[in-house]
C-alpha cells in the first residue's frame, strides 16, 4: 500500500500550510507550477467551509482542499483522496447537490499514477518515502 498520510507543515510558493498528506503537499507543488506558468491566478488550501443548511444530522459541512482561481476569475475546487469512506462520499454529494454551480475536481490514485512521473520532473516532488526527487531537466532521447 502507498502511504500518502505523511502529515506535516510545509511552505510551498511561499505560503506555509499543514498538509494532511503527501498528496495534498504534492498537489500543491502542481499549483504552484501551474501559477509560475500562468495557467492559474492563484491557489488556496482549505480556504472555506460550505454548509448544507437543511440537514440537522450527520455531514453538515465540507472543505474542500483546493481552490484554484482561474485567469477567468471563476474558482475551481480540488479534494484530494487516497480513499473514499462513507462520509466522505456524503460530503462531495451533498457539495454537489447544494452548491451546483461550483466546479469540483476529485484527485485520487488513478491521477497520481498518471501524472506525478512527468511532474516529478519538473518540480520537487515528494515521495512516499519522504524523499524529493529532485528538478531535472527532460532531456530527448537520441
Amino acid at each position: 500500500m502507498i502511504r500518502t498520510n505523511k502529515a506535516e507543515w510545509r511552505e510551498i510558493g511561499g505560503k506555509k500550510h499543514y498538509f494532511k498528506s503527501i498528496w495534498e503537499a504534492n498537489f500543491a507543488r502542481y499549483l504552484e507550477w501551474r501559477k509560475k506558468n500562468n495557467d492559474i491566478n492563484d491557489w488556496e488550501y482549505e480556504p472555506k467551509d460550505f454548509w448544507f443548511e437543511d440537514i440537522k444530522r450527520g455531514v453538515r459541512s465540507y472543505k474542500p482542499d483546493f481552490c484554484v482561481l482561474e485567469k477567468d476569475l471563476s474558482n475551481t475546487w480540488y479534494e484530494v483522496k487516497g480513499y473514499y469512506d462513507s462520509k466522505s462520499l456524503t460530503k462531495i454529494k451533498r457539495f454537489r447537490k447544494y452548491y451546483p454551480k461550483e466546479i469540483l475536481f476529485l484527485i485520487d490514485k488513478d491521477w497520481f499514477e498518471k501524472y506525478s512521473r512527468y511532474y516529478a520532473t519538473m518540480m520537487d516532488w515528494e515521495t512516499t518515502r519522504g524523499l524529493h526527487i529532485p528538478k531535472t531537466r527532460i532531456l530527448s532521447k537520441t
